[in-house]
């Protein structure tokens, strides 16, 4: 009888302490990102808007029309407000635009500006606030990091801040780099309150059809003051017109009458859009999520986020039950109580969302079926994780030389840290691309010749035993003397040397193609340095790679910086260890290299002996 009184605690304190252990697992954030993206796609629904926003794009047609819009004047958008509000009968409730117009520009347009906003009393701009941990310092003159807090805002400029609405564009992403709420309203040092663009629009929309918006109900926020955005829509699911076609006439300005126009950004290369919870694939512009803002807070259907604490409880309490009925249980009763459980728990957690709140999608589902896969299952799968881990970690580095160097050292290798060591470093550049890209019609074509001089920038590197540290647009970096290290200076330089020498021999019959298809043709520059830098894994914890830095590596790139087409720039370093087996001409210190001091001698490689 004591024998299985204490077989039986044994049992309830394993349970507790799976269960607890489990329960942990979830509270630190172990499923984060894919409990994220599950919920996204059981949660996030797409339904059609009620028609009442529709968004005026900056998009390709207004370009092409209009030209690049950093050479807009102001004087567009001026005269977009007028044709929206020309009849007092049939005007936009509410305009909000979605462009920082920061800072003054043409005075005329400027002052153009400000009188069609001011006219018509219905035009919201918009304001962006930076926000970081200022440094604090006490009596004794130490420095502290203080909360986090607004530290600037932008603004439109003063004369049109004051005959306009104002609401902040903050676009918060998740930790996963996904946008999924909203900051409803930020709180400046001294007290005042700015509501976001869409909580403005909204309460001028309510104030013009006679509604009283402080009716309005808000949803539920975080102590930061944000809220769950359930989006109605994926890009795209939100009206657009091009403002080119209001402005040409095509849309009779009537069409917008009492209704929610924002214009804002609506073309790839504006650069203002985000990868947002109803669609991880296509990026969602700003105003579109400004728009699916508006229209949650019109239909008033909010989400509260039901607290961890909360969930974590009963996490707890279902994997107890779920310890119960898999320990020593027939495997039919165990996989239908698995099945109930983790079918049974999203059916629920949509029906709650319809309700009105958000629930982890995950966390019962998995540490129900870690349950049910049982211990020996467990261990397998932490140790698939721990080699996927590694191997994840592995292929950040770009040369496969480095990825077998660190299998070998093992996973210690994955620390950051580095070591100092002498290494010859060359940088070499594309000159004249992107001028030529510039030219070229067709992007793939710019892509493809691109990665043609990558291609032999990379092989040469490779063939000549080096390690090829990054690309950075058309330029390249590498090293000789690690992750391989040995102690012959001569042959770290000659190797690089070499490369070099093989980079402009490859790049004549790449030249010549493009001098007969475009009729133009572009080179490259190289630089080449000797010298002690420190090698190794470089970042944080979460995001290293495998680089050297130091006073080398800069002069290297100087060096690059500075030398024509077709020319390699050596240092006297170089020149030295190699003496006898090149052939170089000496420009003194006429190359005058940032940084460095007067007499540092720059050499040009003429060729290998």
């Amino acid at each position: 009888m004591r024998r299985f009184h204490n077989k039986k605690v044994r049992s309830i304190l394993v349970a507790l302490a799976v269960s607890a252990l489990l329960t942990l697992a979830a509270a630190t954030g172990l499923l984060e990102r894919p409990d994220h993206a599950a919920s996204d796609l059981l949660y996030q629904q797409r339904e059609a808007s009620d028609g009442k926003i529709v968004i005026l794009g900056i998009d390709q047609q207004a370009l092409e029309v209009f030209g690049p819009y950093n050479q807009w004047s102001r004087d567009i958008i001026a005269q977009t407000l007028e044709t929206l509000n020309q009849s007092e009968d049939c005007r936009p409730a509410v305009i909000g635009i979605d462009v920082l117009f920061a800072g003054e520009s043409v005075p005329e347009a400027d002052a153009h500006l400000v009188k069609a906003a001011a006219a018509y009393g219905n035009v919201i701009t918009p304001c962006l606030a930076s926000y970081g941990r200022p440094l604090l310092a006490d009596a004794d003159g130490e420095y502290t990091l203080g909360a986090t807090s607004i530290l600037a805002l932008e603004q439109v400029y003063a004369s049109l801040r004051s005959v306009t609405g104002q609401g902040h564009i903050n676009a918060m992403l998740d930790t996963d780099g996904i946008l999924r709420h909203h900051l409803l309203q930020i709180t400046l040092p001294e007290g005042r309150q700015i509501p976001s663009l869409a909580l403005a629009c909204t309460r001028q929309y309510l104030e013009s059809r006679g509604e009283d918006h402080a009716a309005l109900s808000l949803p539920p926020v975080s102590p930061m003051g944000f809220w769950y955005l359930p989006f109605s829509g994926i890009p795209g699911d939100m009206e657009e017109i091009s403002i080119a076609r209001v402005l040409s006439g095509e849309i009779s300005p009537s069409y917008f009458s009492g209704k929610i126009v924002l214009i804002g950004p609506f073309a790839p290369g504006l650069q203002d859009s985000y990868v947002t919870a109803i669609d991880h694939a296509s990026p969602m512009y700003g105003v579109e999520y400004q728009a699916n803002a508006i229209q949650a807070l019109l239909w008033e259907r909010y989400k509260t986020e039901v607290g961890d604490s909360v969930q974590l409880l009963l996490l707890f309490l279902v994997l107890l039950l779920g310890m119960a009925c898999f320990w020593k249980r027939p495997v039919w009763l165990s996989t239908l109580v698995w099945l109930a459980l983790c079918g049974g728990w999203l059916l629920l957690g949509r029906s709650l969302y319809d309700l009105g709140f958000v629930v982890h999608v995950l966390w019962i589902p998995v540490g129900t079926t870690i349950l049910y896969a049982g211990c020996l299952a467990f261990n397998y799968i932490q140790a698939a994780l721990e080699r996927q881990r590694v191997t994840g970690t592995f292929k950040r580095y770009v040369a496969p030389e480095i990825v077998n160097e660190l299998l070998k050292e093992g996973t210690e290798a994955l620390e950051l840290g580095g070591t100092q060591t002498t290494i010859a470093v060359l940088f070499v550049d594309v000159r004249g691309f992107t001028s030529m890209s510039e030219e070229l019609e067709d992007p793939r074509e710019v892509v493809k010749i691109l990665n043609r001089y990558l291609t032999l920038f990379a092989d040469c590197i490779l063939q000549n035993g080096g390690t090829l540290d990054k690309f950075v647009g058309d330029q390249a970096m590498a090293f000789w003397g690690a992750p391989l290290r040995h102690e012959d200076n001569t042959r770290k330089a000659l190797q690089a040397a070499q490369t070099a020498m093989d980079m402009v021999a490859g790049a004549r019959q790449i030249s010549a193609e493009l001098e007969k298809q475009y009729h133009r043709t572009v080179s490259f520059g190289i630089g080449i340095h000797l010298g002690e830098a420190v090698v190794g894994n470089i970042g944080s914890t979460s995001r290293m790679d495998y680089t050297a830095i130091g006073d080398t590596v800069n002069t290297a790139a100087r060096l690059e910086a500075n030398a024509p087409g077709e020319t390699i720039y050596i240092s006297r370093a170089v020149a030295d260890v190699l003496e006898g087996r090149i052939r170089t001409t000496s420009l003194g210190d006429s190359v005058k290299l940032k940084g460095k001091k007067e007499g540092f001698e720059v050499l040009k490689l003429e060729e290998i002996l």
